[in-house]
């Protein structure tokens, strides 16, 4: 069904005059009679009785009446909601992060929400790798991941994150006997998987002892066993968003100790929303960035 052509039903049937309806739709009379006697012709129904006082309603005009400005409304909202689109400032945004993220990935969707009320966003902690593969299949928009990907995939650096040893305590032991002494924690290869490469690098290019290495499910575990004196553990010096105040974080010395984060995307697929999540991300958030980095 023409929308105009039920635009011109309902505008008719609100004034009664052909004249104040056609100037009302920015037509000329004979254009919307030309309209309305389409639109009979097309429902084989009549729905004004013409006459002195103008165009009146038929009890058949009647009945499809608020059926018919229903369809309208529903047209014009279909036509905002479009246009809202069309601007990139309505939609859905499928966002991937990991550890050295922890604080900023919910940073950067508090501020965007704010300029952006309208679009929906799910976060969901995803390892680097994995959203690689996603982002390169569409199943995923924007990706905070450590080291740049490959194309098709593009990349912009936000910080530079950098292990750091998470002990129970501060006291006068040095990294090296930190990490004699009590067994070193970290995530299952499954679930860690860049972080772990990350670490057997350092731990390749600066020869140390180690007690024994011990996997676990989660940050959170790791972090609940270095403070009950259970162990230690090479982290991102991100992890200071979220470790409890008790925990000491050591900065270490030697080589393969950083690492670049940023955010990626697949500049192959057209999407308004991402482009305006980046261009916020980038120009809002650096500057905190590189305060966090300083800690």
């Amino acid at each position: 069904m023409n929308i105009k052509l039920l635009k011109a039903f309902v505008m008719l049937a609100k004034t009664g005059s052909y004249r104040e309806s056609a100037q009302a739709l920015y037509m000329t009379q004979p254009a919307l009679t030309k309209q309305i006697n389409l639109l009979e012709s097309r429902l084989n129904i009549r729905l004004f009785s013409r006459g002195r006082q103008g165009a009146m309603l038929t009890p058949s005009g009647q009945q499809l009446l608020a059926q018919a400005e229903k369809m309208v409304n529903q047209s014009e909202l279909f036509l905002q909601q479009a246009a809202r689109v069309a601007k990139g400032i309505e939609g859905f945004l499928a966002i991937g992060f990991g550890l050295s993220t922890f604080y900023l990935a919910p940073h950067f969707i508090a501020k965007f929400r704010q300029q952006f009320p309208d679009v929906a966003i799910t976060l969901e902690d995803i390892p680097s790798a994995q959203q690689v593969a996603l982002l390169t299949q569409g199943e995923l928009q924007i990706g905070f991941v450590r080291c740049p990907p490959k194309a098709p995939l593009h990349f912009h650096p936000l910080f530079e994150d950098r292990l750091v040893l998470v002990t129970p305590e501060k006291n006068a032991l040095a990294p090296q006997e930190w990490l004699a002494r009590l067994p070193l924690l970290r995530l299952y290869t499954e679930r860690g998987r860049g972080l772990n490469a990350q670490i057997d690098l350092y731990l390749q290019s600066n020869p140390l002892e180690i007690s024994v290495i011990q996997e676990v499910e989660d940050i959170q575990t790791i972090l609940a066993l270095v403070i009950a004196g259970l162990g230690v553990a090479l982290l991102p010096q991100s992890v200071v968003h979220i470790a409890p105040p008790t925990i000491n974080l050591m900065p270490l010395k030697g080589d393969a100790l950083s690492w670049p984060v940023g955010i990626a995307w697949n500049d192959a697929i057209l999407d308004l929303v991402r482009d305006h999540f980046i261009k916020m991300a980038i120009s809002e958030l650096c500057p905190p960035v590189s305060g966090m980095a300083a800690h």
